[in-house]
């Protein structure tokens, strides 16, 4: 039963590939655009079908959560390396859009953790 959750995200996977290499082609660019989007959108919807007519189990669902968390991490570190490329060729801009984010991100997030602590402090009675 294990196999066959990894069997329904690989099918939605492989779906959602060619959706998004379709609509790439559609639109006349060389590239997938929302494969994984749409691979993910396919998952919800199978899942979602299989357990409303009582035809998924707790090892079919294993499988599915298991590669599901597996599958974003990947996709998402895929998609970097291939942002990284581009940036370093596309010159400065592409860099400061990049590193801007991160560091604000990197400076606002403590200051967000402290008023979410501050705030739980007052209702806590």
């Amino acid at each position: 039963m294990l196999i066959r959750g990894v069997a329904l995200l690989s099918g939605c996977f492989l779906a959602g590939q060619l959706v998004g290499e379709t609509i790439g082609r559609l639109i006349h660019i060389d590239a997938n655009v929302g494969g994984v989007g749409f691979a993910m959108l396919f998952l919800v919807y199978a899942q979602n079908w299989l357990e409303k007519r009582n035809k998924i189990n707790l090892e079919m669902e294993s499988g599915i959560l298991f590669w599901s968390k597996m599958y974003i991490p990947v996709i998402v570190a895929m998609a970097a390396t291939q942002n990284v490329r581009v940036a370093l060729s596309s010159g400065a801009i592409a860099l400061l859009a990049g590193i801007i984010p991160v560091i604000l991100c990197l400076v606002l997030v403590p200051i967000v953790a402290k008023l979410s602590l501050k705030g739980t402090e007052e209702w806590s009675i």
